[in-house]
């Protein structure tokens, strides 16, 4: 993701088909260390491609994706009775971490 993020970012900053070296010299003013193999990789895929394209593909790619909402949702049901009981822990732990705010012995505005 950071080759693909740095390539993106360069190509925001007017370099229209950034190379291995710019990439590269991005990631190592940022400090992030650079794997040349997965770089250069990453280069030869996009090579004479169109960004903007392989994004809409690749988005329409995922919304064939199931997200798997309608099976959560069928599974859901039968555990009403559970999440009653899951609320009332989350608001128990909710009113401890409050109550250790308490513990340090002062405020945010104090």
């Amino acid at each position: 993701m950071r080759y693909i993020a740095a390539y993106l970012l360069l190509q925001t900053g007017g370099i229209a088909s950034p190379s291995a070296a710019d990439i590269k010299k991005l990631l190592d003013v940022a400090g992030i260390e650079t794997d040349e193999e997965r770089l250069s990789k990453l280069i030869s895929e996009l090579e004479g491609k169109d960004i903007n394209e392989l994004i809409a593909e690749g988005s329409s790619k995922l919304a064939s994706v199931p997200a798997g909402g309608a099976g959560a949702a069928s599974a859901a049901a039968p555990a009403a009775g559970g999440a009653a009981a899951a609320e009332e822990k989350k608001e128990e732990k909710v009113e401890e971490k409050e109550e250790s705010d308490d513990d340090m012995g002062f405020g945010l505005f104090d």
